[in-house]
């Protein structure tokens, strides 16, 4: 599981929450009927936002990787649910 400050968490919930408020736009706008353009602009618009969540919870997973590397890594009791750099490059990957 990843950990985020508040303000991470926050900033990464309304991207989603956005994505899902122009979701439902993209619904609402095939239901409708209304132009290709339209549509098309949506998606694009639901897309972005996706993109813009996963991202951040990349980096943020990249940011606590390398900060616990730093600090001397594996935690106490061996549940480490971190992930390695190699997992997390894969996970950067599926974004791109």
């Amino acid at each position: 599981m990843i950990s985020h400050d508040e303000a991470t968490q926050r900033k990464i919930l309304n991207r989603l929450k956005r994505a899902r408020g122009q979701l439902d736009a993209v619904i609402s706008a095939v239901e409708e009927q209304k132009s290709c353009r339209d549509v098309v602009t949506q998606l694009s618009a639901v897309t972005s936002a996706l993109d813009r969540a996963g991202f951040a919870i990349v980096s943020t997973a990249m940011r606590e990787c390398v900060v616990a590397d730093a600090e001397g890594g594996a935690p106490e009791d061996g549940d480490d649910d971190r992930m390695t750099i190699d997992e997390l490059e894969q996970l950067f990957m599926r974004l791109s």
